[in-house]
């Protein structure tokens, strides 16, 4: 008997215990990042600069916008105390020292969602540019916020929440504006198409953007556990590079929660228009408990 070339593709069978130990490795290894020294959770503060020169709590310096660059001002004690600014030579665009004893630092262009890190001690500063502002957010591993993490919440993984489906790329990938969790910015994301599945007998379909690897998606959604069991504003879901004939899996359980779900000190995107699941998708991670 001959076997047609359009039969369908039969999957290996599923080792359950298999599937929940690598879900807990990869779990463990998403809480290792996040409660990283120098971490979201350990952002202390969310500055928006100006041309202003402004001071930001527990840092040296005056900040400011200049010429569309951020810059940082050290009086003279500051330039010569211990620690002072650590500015690597690959994030200033220059340094200039005054005749008054004050140095300032020139950072060199920073793209959109693109930023750079410098150094106060054992802070962190991060200074970056989120829907077309600078920002400076401090890292200091001594936040309260850090130090009180014990962990997120989570649903028992069930692979009743794993779904399959098909990549569908657009003729050209589509800018797509969305909004932000910190209030008066949008952030523009190329969408290169749609994933459409089938998940507890119905068919959805949410716009994909470009993942972190070659290839690779990821999806920003709500559901209607959204709010109530998990974070309302959004919810974020990796899924790997489609295979030639454009097929996908999504496993809900592992979805994350991002950094705006633990701190107001965030810029996160929300979901683009049409990526809300009307059915309660019970699986990933749920509200953290740092936001009740």
């Amino acid at each position: 008997m001959t076997t047609s070339s359009n039969s369908q593709t039969l999957r290996a069978p599923f080792d359950r215990a298999e599937y929940i130990a690598a879900w807990e490795q990869w779990h463990r290894e998403v809480e290792h990042r996040r409660a990283d020294p120098h971490g979201f959770l350990a952002v202390t503060d969310l500055v928006w600069l100006d041309e202003h020169p402004q001071r930001i709590e527990g840092l040296p310096g005056q900040w400011r916008v200049d010429d569309d660059h951020a810059e940082v001002v050290l009086s003279a004690d500051e330039a010569q105390a211990t620690p002072t600014i650590d500015v690597p030579d690959t994030v200033a665009a220059g340094r200039t020292e005054n005749a008054d004893g004050t140095v300032a630092y020139a950072f060199a262009p920073i793209a959109e969602r693109g930023g750079v890190t410098v150094h106060f001690g054992d802070i962190d500063i991060e200074v970056a540019v989120r829907g077309g502002h600078l920002i400076v957010r401090p890292r200091d591993p001594r936040n309260q916020l850090l130090a009180d993490y014990h962990g997120t919440p989570v649903y028992p993984p069930n692979p009743r929440w794993i779904a399959h489906g098909r990549f569908e790329p657009f003729d050209t990938p589509q800018p797509t504006t969305v909004g932000s969790a910190a209030e008066g910015i949008e952030h523009v994301y190329e969408a290169p198409g749609v994933i459409e599945f089938e998940l507890r007998g119905e068919t959805f379909r949410l716009t994909a953007f470009n993942g972190h690897t070659p290839g690779s998606l990821f999806v920003l959604l709500t559901d209607a556990t959204s709010g109530l069991t998990t974070y309302a504003a959004n919810r974020s879901l990796q899924v790997a590079a489609p295979a030639a004939d454009g097929s996908v899996t999504l496993d809900f359980n592992r979805a994350t929660n991002l950094p705006c779900a633990y701190t107001d000190h965030a810029t996160c995107p929300l979901p683009p228009a049409g990526n809300h699941l009307p059915i309660g998708v019970e699986a990933g991670e749920k509200t953290p408990l740092e936001r009740g």
